[in-house]
Protein backbone atom coordinates (compact mmCIF):
# COMPACT_ATOMS: atom_id res chain seq x y z
CA UNK A 1 0.00 0.00 0.00
CA UNK A 2 1.48 3.41 -0.89
CA UNK A 3 2.59 5.53 1.83
CA UNK A 4 -0.83 8.62 0.57
CA UNK A 5 -2.68 5.63 0.78
CA UNK A 6 -1.99 4.56 4.62
CA UNK A 7 -3.84 5.80 7.51
CA UNK A 8 -1.76 7.95 9.14
CA UNK A 9 -2.97 10.67 11.89
CA UNK A 10 -0.75 13.16 14.06
CA UNK A 11 -2.07 13.91 17.45
CA UNK A 12 -1.22 17.37 18.31
CA UNK A 13 -0.80 21.04 19.30
CA UNK A 14 0.34 23.67 16.68
CA UNK A 15 2.51 25.51 19.19
CA UNK A 16 4.43 22.33 19.84
CA UNK A 17 8.04 22.16 19.68
CA UNK A 18 7.71 18.37 19.86
CA UNK A 19 5.05 18.17 17.13
CA UNK A 20 6.64 20.33 15.01
CA UNK A 21 9.04 17.70 14.79
CA UNK A 22 6.99 15.40 13.83
CA UNK A 23 5.05 17.88 10.94
CA UNK A 24 8.87 17.95 9.52
CA UNK A 25 9.71 14.62 9.60
CA UNK A 26 6.84 13.46 7.48
CA UNK A 27 7.23 16.52 5.32
CA UNK A 28 10.36 15.25 4.27
CA UNK A 29 9.15 11.46 3.52
CA UNK A 30 6.13 12.92 1.51
CA UNK A 31 3.53 11.35 3.79
CA UNK A 32 0.00 12.77 3.97
CA UNK A 33 -1.89 12.54 7.26
CA UNK A 34 -4.14 13.60 9.24
CA UNK A 35 -3.52 16.55 11.93
CA UNK A 36 -5.94 15.97 14.87
CA UNK A 37 -5.77 19.08 16.60
CA UNK A 38 -5.33 18.23 20.96
CA UNK A 39 -7.11 20.38 23.60
CA UNK A 40 -4.47 18.98 26.73
CA UNK A 41 -6.16 20.85 29.43
CA UNK A 42 -9.29 18.47 28.33
CA UNK A 43 -7.74 15.65 27.28
CA UNK A 44 -9.56 13.54 24.29
CA UNK A 45 -10.18 10.01 24.81
CA UNK A 46 -8.56 9.44 21.75
CA UNK A 47 -5.57 10.89 23.23
CA UNK A 48 -5.74 8.71 27.00
CA UNK A 49 -6.66 5.86 24.30
CA UNK A 50 -2.86 5.95 22.03
CA UNK A 51 -1.09 7.45 25.20
CA UNK A 52 -2.64 6.21 28.04
CA UNK A 53 1.18 6.58 29.93
CA UNK A 54 2.07 9.83 29.45
CA UNK A 55 -0.71 11.46 27.97
CA UNK A 56 1.35 13.42 25.71
CA UNK A 57 1.13 15.08 22.24
CA UNK A 58 2.64 14.57 19.78
CA UNK A 59 1.26 11.01 19.21
CA UNK A 60 1.55 9.39 15.92
CA UNK A 61 -1.15 6.60 14.93
CA UNK A 62 0.15 4.73 11.42
CA UNK A 63 -2.31 1.88 10.54
CA UNK A 64 -3.80 2.12 14.10
CA UNK A 65 -0.89 1.59 15.79
CA UNK A 66 0.34 4.24 18.23
CA UNK A 67 4.33 5.95 18.93
CA UNK A 68 4.76 8.25 21.19
CA UNK A 69 7.63 10.82 22.13
CA UNK A 70 9.01 12.92 19.06
CA UNK A 71 12.44 11.27 18.72
CA UNK A 72 10.87 8.11 18.67
CA UNK A 73 8.65 8.89 15.89
CA UNK A 74 10.92 10.27 13.96
CA UNK A 75 12.97 7.62 14.00
CA UNK A 76 9.95 5.34 13.36
CA UNK A 77 8.95 7.29 10.21
CA UNK A 78 12.36 7.37 9.13
CA UNK A 79 12.19 3.62 9.11
CA UNK A 80 8.71 2.87 8.28
CA UNK A 81 8.36 5.04 5.13
CA UNK A 82 11.49 4.92 2.09
CA UNK A 83 12.57 8.11 0.31
CA UNK A 84 14.32 11.22 1.92
CA UNK A 85 16.95 9.43 4.75
CA UNK A 86 16.39 10.86 8.05
CA UNK A 87 19.12 9.06 9.62
CA UNK A 88 22.50 8.30 8.34
CA UNK A 89 23.16 4.51 6.93
CA UNK A 90 26.18 3.86 9.13
CA UNK A 91 25.22 2.69 12.79
CA UNK A 92 27.98 4.68 14.08
CA UNK A 93 27.27 7.91 12.30
CA UNK A 94 23.43 6.45 13.80
CA UNK A 95 24.39 6.49 16.84
CA UNK A 96 26.29 10.07 17.27
CA UNK A 97 22.94 11.36 15.49
CA UNK A 98 21.09 10.46 18.55
CA UNK A 99 23.64 11.11 21.16
CA UNK A 100 23.29 14.70 20.00
CA UNK A 101 19.66 14.37 19.74
CA UNK A 102 19.76 13.85 22.66
CA UNK A 103 22.10 16.03 24.11
CA UNK A 104 19.45 19.20 22.82
CA UNK A 105 16.90 17.75 24.61
CA UNK A 106 18.46 17.35 27.77
CA UNK A 107 20.82 19.98 27.91
CA UNK A 108 19.39 23.49 25.03
CA UNK A 109 15.20 22.47 25.77
CA UNK A 110 15.17 22.19 29.43
CA UNK A 111 17.65 24.73 30.44
CA UNK A 112 15.74 27.11 27.54
CA UNK A 113 12.53 26.35 29.01
CA UNK A 114 13.61 26.44 32.57
CA UNK A 115 15.06 29.79 31.83
CA UNK A 116 11.72 31.07 31.35
CA UNK A 117 9.31 29.35 33.40
CA UNK A 118 11.27 29.40 37.09
CA UNK A 119 10.08 32.01 38.95
CA UNK A 120 13.48 32.51 41.39
CA UNK A 121 15.78 34.99 39.70
CA UNK A 122 18.94 33.35 40.36
CA UNK A 123 17.39 29.51 39.49
CA UNK A 124 16.61 31.42 36.12
CA UNK A 125 20.03 32.69 35.50
CA UNK A 126 22.02 29.39 36.26
CA UNK A 127 19.80 27.89 33.67
CA UNK A 128 19.87 30.35 31.19
CA UNK A 129 23.79 29.87 31.65
CA UNK A 130 23.23 26.19 30.87
CA UNK A 131 21.49 27.15 27.66
CA UNK A 132 24.56 28.65 26.66
CA UNK A 133 27.51 26.79 27.68
CA UNK A 134 25.09 23.71 25.62
CA UNK A 135 24.45 25.88 22.52
CA UNK A 136 28.32 26.38 22.26
CA UNK A 137 28.73 22.82 22.71
CA UNK A 138 26.66 22.58 19.13
CA UNK A 139 27.93 25.75 17.80
CA UNK A 140 31.39 23.74 17.58
CA UNK A 141 29.73 20.86 16.09
CA UNK A 142 28.40 22.43 12.76
CA UNK A 143 30.44 20.83 10.37
CA UNK A 144 28.67 22.01 7.03
CA UNK A 145 25.24 23.54 6.23
CA UNK A 146 23.78 21.31 8.74
CA UNK A 147 24.62 18.78 11.80
CA UNK A 148 25.26 16.11 9.03
CA UNK A 149 26.89 17.91 6.81
CA UNK A 150 25.15 19.03 3.43
CA UNK A 151 21.41 17.87 3.75
CA UNK A 152 19.21 18.24 6.74
CA UNK A 153 18.81 15.05 8.98
CA UNK A 154 17.70 13.60 12.58
CA UNK A 155 19.85 15.97 14.67
CA UNK A 156 18.75 18.98 12.65
CA UNK A 157 15.00 17.75 13.13
CA UNK A 158 15.52 17.82 16.91
CA UNK A 159 17.55 21.19 16.74
CA UNK A 160 14.16 22.62 15.53
CA UNK A 161 13.50 24.18 18.69
CA UNK A 162 16.90 26.54 18.29
CA UNK A 163 15.72 27.81 15.19
CA UNK A 164 11.97 28.62 16.18
CA UNK A 165 11.38 28.45 20.14
CA UNK A 166 14.77 30.02 21.23
CA UNK A 167 13.79 33.61 19.58
CA UNK A 168 10.50 33.50 20.88
CA UNK A 169 11.67 32.60 24.14
CA UNK A 170 14.22 35.75 23.95
CA UNK A 171 11.39 38.33 22.64
CA UNK A 172 8.95 37.13 25.00
CA UNK A 173 11.01 36.30 28.66
CA UNK A 174 13.45 39.46 27.62
CA UNK A 175 16.40 36.71 27.67
CA UNK A 176 19.83 36.93 25.66
CA UNK A 177 20.54 33.37 24.79
CA UNK A 178 21.56 33.54 21.44
CA UNK A 179 22.88 36.29 19.46
CA UNK A 180 24.79 36.26 15.46
CA UNK A 181 27.90 37.39 17.24
CA UNK A 182 27.84 34.56 20.05
CA UNK A 183 26.92 31.87 17.38
CA UNK A 184 27.82 32.57 13.96
CA UNK A 185 27.73 29.02 13.23
CA UNK A 186 24.07 28.27 14.50
CA UNK A 187 23.16 31.60 13.56
CA UNK A 188 24.16 30.46 10.17
CA UNK A 189 22.36 26.94 10.51
CA UNK A 190 19.03 28.70 11.43
CA UNK A 191 19.14 30.84 8.25
CA UNK A 192 19.77 27.24 6.00
CA UNK A 193 16.98 25.67 8.48
CA UNK A 194 14.56 28.39 7.28
CA UNK A 195 15.63 28.67 3.34
CA UNK A 196 14.45 25.01 3.07
CA UNK A 197 10.87 24.88 1.28
CA UNK A 198 9.32 21.61 1.63
CA UNK A 199 5.96 22.36 0.61
CA UNK A 200 4.10 25.60 0.44
CA UNK A 201 1.92 24.27 3.37
CA UNK A 202 4.46 24.40 5.56
CA UNK A 203 5.26 27.90 4.52
CA UNK A 204 1.98 28.89 5.32
CA UNK A 205 2.40 26.88 8.20
CA UNK A 206 5.09 29.00 9.34
CA UNK A 207 3.40 32.16 8.83
CA UNK A 208 0.40 31.30 11.22
CA UNK A 209 2.71 29.32 13.57
CA UNK A 210 5.11 31.75 14.96
CA UNK A 211 2.99 34.35 16.07
CA UNK A 212 0.12 32.00 17.70
CA UNK A 213 3.43 30.57 19.86
CA UNK A 214 4.08 33.97 21.15
CA UNK A 215 1.01 34.75 22.52
CA UNK A 216 0.71 30.88 23.80
CA UNK A 217 4.17 31.03 25.41
CA UNK A 218 3.31 34.36 27.24
CA UNK A 219 -0.21 33.00 28.25
CA UNK A 220 1.99 29.96 30.10
CA UNK A 221 4.45 31.77 30.69
CA UNK A 222 2.12 34.25 33.09
CA UNK A 223 0.08 31.49 34.49
CA UNK A 224 3.28 29.64 35.35
CA UNK A 225 5.09 32.10 37.24
CA UNK A 226 1.85 33.26 38.89
CA UNK A 227 1.26 29.50 40.09
CA UNK A 228 5.40 29.37 41.33
CA UNK A 229 5.29 32.46 42.85
CA UNK A 230 1.95 31.29 45.46
CA UNK A 231 3.69 28.32 45.97
CA UNK A 232 6.21 30.28 47.69
CA UNK A 233 4.24 32.92 49.27
CA UNK A 234 2.07 29.51 51.26
CA UNK A 235 5.55 28.02 52.07
CA UNK A 236 6.79 31.75 53.07
CA UNK A 237 3.93 31.59 55.19
CA UNK A 238 4.19 28.47 56.92
CA UNK A 239 7.47 29.34 58.09
CA UNK A 240 6.58 32.09 60.01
Amino acid sequence: MAANQEDVKLLGVIASPFVFRVQLALKLKGVEYTFVAQDLKNKSEELLKYNPIHKKVPVLVHNGKPINESLVIVEYIDEAWKGYPILPTHPYNRALARFWANFIDDKVVNSSRKSVFTVDEEERDKNAKEAVEALQVLENEIKGRFFGGEELGFVDIAASFIAYWIPILQEVAGLQLFTSEQFPKLYKWIKNFSTIRLSRKICLLEIHFLPYSKLVMRAFMLQNRLIQSEIQRCEEIKLY
